[in-house]
């Protein structure tokens, strides 16, 4: 029988099951209604980061730290003073910092009632100083410096620390100037381990595993807000946090990031959805696209192009290549297929990939221009969609790892419209 949305929210799922898929994406009209099935945690035995490995962290950016002749280096809340002290916390008017010191001890500053629940979460040092309300946490800065005999030479201030921050305290040290620490820090965070590569891994594993439950989901009439829930939820079921996730329909899947544009699955419609989740901090990132019902012959051309693309990106990161020249490959082949050039639609109208780990999106970038090397132990997203403005998008994304071979796929990419998953790489060791 034919499912509609109405059937889908009395019944809360709608099955595949015992359909001979043939050369259909979706079956859009006979759908029989079953149980919603129950999803797992398959988080359960995963083991964070340890004390020992964040230390490990600390004494390799003190390394680094001299080699680019910082002093000292200031993080704010975020993923970098998570990834070397476990804090999880959040900005605000009220600076919590945390000083790692080219040589000694680190240190905590946050404000006096917060300290119990920073040390919650620090899992590296017991030097934590607190400030009252009246009083100056840049000052506390200094004497942290001065208590560790700096008080010359250059303080590194992560990426994202706020100008007020910098400033404060850069007036309280008139004998030292200030300096990026992303040679640090990234020098430190681009490059996973293997315990941060099998995060990543269980990340996508349980993004993927949400996939293939959704894909069963999908009914006739759905809006992409039930979708997205769907998702959501099976995301979180299997045991993923921080989730987020996206689902565009029809003509709005050719807005990489959406549109306002009520949209309904039909028959022929594509589902474009863009999704992720965290393990123990780590993320995944994993686009799929469906067609619901029939394929047209352009969606099965433009789907095996995208596939195509991630190919001949794929192929093309070797280790020692330069990560912009991976976007070039991909707009030379897209080229070669009447898309583009460069950013012109229909074609990619944005990067090929990024990096990520902590974050969704961090540095380096499969972008034009970019000469930063490929090495073992980077992480990037390898997206190259293709997108036809009016009519539909397709976006295929699936993250890869350097290894000292050439690169690895977290999550193997489907084989074809048919099959629109894929499935698991193997284990990173």
């Amino acid at each position: 029988m034919k499912l509609t949305k109405r059937d889908f929210l009395k019944t809360g799922a709608a099955s595949l099951a015992a359909i001979p898929l043939g050369n259909m994406a979706l079956a859009a009209t006979s759908y029989t209604s079953s149980p919603k099935h129950n999803l797992a945690t398959i988080t359960q035995d995963v083991k964070p980061i340890s004390i020992e490995e964040r230390q490990q962290r600390i004494d390799k950016a003190q390394k680094l730290m001299k080699q680019h002749q910082l002093a000292a280096m200031v993080l704010e809340p975020g993923p970098a003073m998570d990834y070397f002290t476990g804090i999880q916390w959040w900005r605000s008017e009220r600076l919590t910092a945390v000083i790692i010191p080219a040589e000694g001890d680190i240190a905590v500053v946050c404000p006096f009632f917060e300290e119990p629940s920073i040390r919650e979460s620090l899992k590296v040092g017991d030097d934590v100083r607190v400030w009252q309300e009246h009083e100056s946490p840049f000052a506390l800065i200094k004497q942290i410096l001065t208590d560790r005999k700096i008080t010359k030479g250059q303080i590194g201030f992560e990426q994202s620390v706020r100008y007020f921050v910098l400033q404060g305290l850069m007036s309280l040290l008139s004998t030292m100037s200030h300096s990026s620490a992303d040679p640090v820090t990234l020098g430190c965070r681009m490059y996973k381990s293997v315990h941060e590569l099998q995060l990543m891994h269980k990340a996508n594993e349980v993004t993927l595993r949400a996939y293939e439950h959704v894909w069963q989901q999908l009914a006739e009439g759905m809006s992409q807000q039930e979708v997205k829930q769907l998702m959501h939820t099976a995301q979180s079921d299997l045991g993923g946090s921080d989730i987020w996730t996206m689902a565009l329909f029809n003509q709005a899947s050719a807005y990489p990031h959406g549109s306002k544009q009520h949209q309904v699955i039909k028959n022929g419609s594509i589902v474009l959805m863009d999704c992720g989740c965290a393990v123990q901090g780590y993320q995944s990132d994993i686009s799929r696209t469906f067609v619901f019902g029939e394929p047209s012959a352009k969606q099965r051309k433009i789907w095996a192009t995208v596939r195509q693309g991630q190919q001949v990106a794929f192929e093309k990161a070797q280790i020692g290549t330069a990560a912009g020249k991976v976007d070039d490959a991909v707009r030379a082949y897209y080229q070669s297929q009447g898309l583009g050039p460069d950013y012109t639609l229909p074609g990619l109208s944005h990067r090929t990939g990024h990096g990520i780990g902590m974050q969704g999106h961090e540095p380096v970038n499969f972008v034009h221009g970019e000469q930063q090397k490929l090495a073992a132990g980077m992480c990037f997203s390898n997206e190259p969609g293709v997108y036809i403005p009016g009519e539909f998008g397709v976006r295929l994304e699936d993250c890869i790892y350097m290894t000292d071979k050439g690169p690895q796929w977290f999550t193997v990419p489907p084989d074809s419209i048919e099959s629109p998953i894929g499935k698991m790489g193997p284990v990173p060791v």
